[in-house]
């Protein structure tokens, strides 16, 4: 193997994203929430602190926050999809290789270097990224990648312990194994509870007591996937960078709604909404589908009565059209729509997706050319001016164009602009 691995770690992303553009909320607790503003789903470190677990209810818990003074946000996902791009395009010009793990992780493949020049590569991409983009970030290196995950985990120890900025590499043998016995076995990475209570029982509590377990017994109670952890934690790479996305199965748009919804002409144009970004989504991964579901649902509590129902159908050829997704889903809902319920989610699923290539599928099927070029410049404008700028009627009117206060449109009352996408939304420097 001639390279390393690099885990590169946005810290607390969410929470990170909304201090970059507003300043005043450095050094202030901050919590970000779910969609409809339900849950907590990002903390900063004050509010880690002060014993707010993730997930946790804004209603449960809204006493604790307003003690400690924290800033509650809705998520703005749009703001930080764009912030992500920007710091992985920054790990990409460092980097041999990128996989783009999750919109706040990223490993990387680096020049197998000494450790103490490797210490300097990671220093380096992590300040250069707080420079450019304004994320702190922490960098763990390691042969493998389970072990660059190991190590990102004693970056962050090491640097709330005051010992580091962020960054570490991983060490050889035999420091390596003293690194190891202080790793909970439920730490590592790709360890599931399951495996962790079987471990548990077998006296198992460290990462190095995990991997001198004999193979055979690995490979019986925890099949390959359990062998090939314990064998990246002795260093032997199993795990390579995963640079071309796996081919994808569904596609999957929904939400769930701010107030409950009775009209079944706001859940077509819910619906609507849902297949258009879809099919948006289908044009970006360069895609086509044939197959469409949707479904609709009261959620199984509060007040009853409950309901919920889907139906699915093909297409006449593969697509990705939005008319032809957004005409699908309104007569689909014809027959699992009931009156007289309050319907709190609503979505569609596009399936039996493949490849978008010159393909006739049918003798009578639409010309593909003008509908291409039509979807083309929507994909532009709405690129140059920011999502939801222009869009099919049926899906409703742009956003922030005096939709926000539909029922079917999620509770955001407390997000933030959209700095980088939006010309209308841009943050403002005043002179003093």
């Amino acid at each position: 193997m001639d390279h390393v691995f690099a885990l590169i770690d946005c810290e607390n992303f969410y929470v990170s994203c909304e201090r970059v553009f507003d300043p005043s909320l450095r050094g202030t607790p901050v919590a970000v929430l779910s969609n409809n503003d339900g849950c907590v789903i990002a903390r900063s470190e004050e509010v880690k602190e002060a014993g707010v677990p993730m997930g946790a209810p804004l209603f449960k818990w809204r006493e604790e926050l307003d003690e400690i003074g924290t800033e509650i946000l809705s998520s703005n996902y749009t703001l930080y999809g764009d912030m992500s791009r920007r710091v992985h395009s920054l790990i990409e010009e460092e980097a041999l290789a990128l996989e783009r793990y999750s919109i706040d992780e990223a490993f990387a493949a680096l020049p197998e270097l000494s450790r103490e020049n490797l210490s300097r590569v990671a220093d380096r991409l992590r300040r250069r990224i707080r420079r450019h983009v304004g994320i702190p970030v922490r960098v763990g290196i390691g042969p493998t990648k389970t072990l660059a995950k190991v190590a990102d985990e004693n970056a962050k120890a090491r640097k709330r312990a005051g010992w580091g900025q962020g960054t570490y590499v991983c060490p050889d043998e035999p420091k390596r194994e003293k690194l190891l016995r202080r790793v909970p076995v439920g730490d590592i990475w790709g360890i599931g509870s399951a495996y962790e209570e079987t471990l548990q029982q077998k006296g198992v509590a460290s990462a190095a007591e995990f991997r001198a377990l004999p193979d055979p017994w690995i490979r019986s109670e925890m099949t390959v996937v359990g062998l090939r952890t314990a064998w990246e934690l002795w260093g032997r790479s199993c795990l390579d960078l995963e640079l071309v996305r796996p081919d994808r199965k569904t596609l999957v748009r929904s939400r769930s709604f701010g107030e409950r919804v009775e009209s079944k002409k706001n859940l077509q144009e819910a619906l609507a909404k849902h297949a258009q970004r879809a099919a948006e989504k289908l044009r970006e991964e360069d895609l086509v589908a044939k197959g469409i579901k949707v479904f609709i649902t009261t959620k199984r509590f509060g007040d009853p009565p409950h309901y919920s129902n889907g139906v699915a159908g093909s297409l006449p050829e593969h697509t990705a059209r939005a008319s032809a997704f957004v005409k699908a889903s309104r007569w689909l809902l014809e027959p699992i729509y009931r009156n007289g319920y309050g319907y709190k989610k609503a979505g569609v699923c596009l399936y039996d997706i493949r490849p978008s290539r010159p393909h006739q599928e049918s003798l009578f099927g639409q010309g593909r050319e003008e509908d291409e070029d039509l979807m083309e410049a929507v994909d532009r404008i709405n690129q140059e001016h920011g999502k939801g700028a222009i869009g099919l009627a049926a899906a409703g009117l742009p956003e922030g164009k005096g939709h926000l206060g539909r029922e079917w449109t999620m509770k955001r009352q407390r997000r933030s602009p959209r700095y980088t996408t939006r010309w209308d939304e841009l943050p403002v420097a005043k002179a003093g």
